[in-house]
């Protein structure tokens, strides 16, 4: 009865442990698709920088196909330990437990790639301002939508000030993206009467809080690669969790429900206690 208790409680913690794969997994694909148009922003703002060359490195194991790939295996790997856990069948479990280190050692080294980080010097981030000098020209929309986007976005203005724009361009006043409170023409209200309606002016912030500071923090240690790795570790420590559970479960399945060998020379006998005993009795006295 105690054997038959604990493989119930064994079989119950997978089960549970499996709706946490599924639940974690969506997430972890939801969180990458969220930070997908951010990071395609961030990446058409520093291209052929070294800015790209850090985010490309930080963000690559984690949004282009090995997370994809890893979550959507485990969601059927899931389903594989469900149908073994309810079948009790060795063979499922055997390959869920090896689907699942398999798994544990890819989430293992994307997740040291993300946590290796480029050197990265001030002047990196300067590098920012040769990519204005296009903003608003008719062959580079994209550049123009994308600076827009990002601050917004990000509530910045400029890669360190806004006269960023005035230096780097033939514009005489900055973006409307700029504005805390966006509407045509209110980048050139703002920059001939009240600075205080800039993102960054509005904040009262220093002239390190421009676009460029924002944007390294959010290759670096932004709050959706600090989510994703708060998820990764939570889905590792459950998957080795599971794999100890699978392992226990394997092991009272094989060898603890095995009914010890006849010695030899005993015939095969009746299991019914009340046959048996006096059959075995005779026997002995007969030898």
């Amino acid at each position: 009865m105690a054997r038959q208790d604990a493989v119930r409680c064994v079989r119950l913690f997978l089960y549970v442990l499996n709706v946490l794969f599924w639940l974690m997994s969506a997430c972890i694909l939801g969180v990458a698709a969220w930070i997908r148009d951010s990071l395609n922003a961030v990446l058409t703002l520093t291209a052929h920088t070294r800015l790209e060359e850090a985010a490309v490195l930080t963000f690559a194991p984690v949004v282009h196909p090995v997370l994809v790939v890893v979550c959507c295996f485990l969601l059927m790997v899931a389903m594989l330990g469900v149908c073994g856990t309810l079948r009790c069948d060795l063979a499922m479990l055997s390959w869920y437990f090896g689907s699942l280190l398999v798994i544990l050692c890819v989430e293992l080294a994307s997740a040291l790639w993300t946590y290796e980080q480029p050197p990265l010097q001030r002047s990196d981030i300067l590098s920012l301002k040769f990519r204005m000098a296009n903003f608003g020209l008719r062959q580079h929309q994209w550049l123009t939508h994308t600076w827009n986007t990002f601050q917004t976005e990000f509530e910045c203005c400029g890669v360190i000030y806004f006269t960023d724009w005035l230096e780097m361009t033939e514009r005489e006043w900055p973006p409307d993206s700029c504005c805390s409170n966006q509407y045509p023409g209110c980048a050139r209200r703002a920059h001939q009467h009240d600075l205080s309606d800039l993102h960054q002016e509005a904040r009262g912030a220093g002239p390190e809080e421009g676009c460029g500071p924002k944007l390294l923090s959010f290759i670096r240690s932004g709050a959706p690669l600090q989510l994703l790795r708060f998820l990764g570790v939570a889905l590792g420590v459950a998957q080795i969790l599971a794999m100890a559970l699978t392992l226990t479960l394997l092991w009272t399945l094989s060898y603890g429900g095995r009914r010890p060998k006849e010695p030899a020379g005993w015939p095969a006998l009746s299991r019914d206690p009340s046959v048996e005993l006096p059959l075995r009795a005779e026997l002995g006295s007969l030898r």
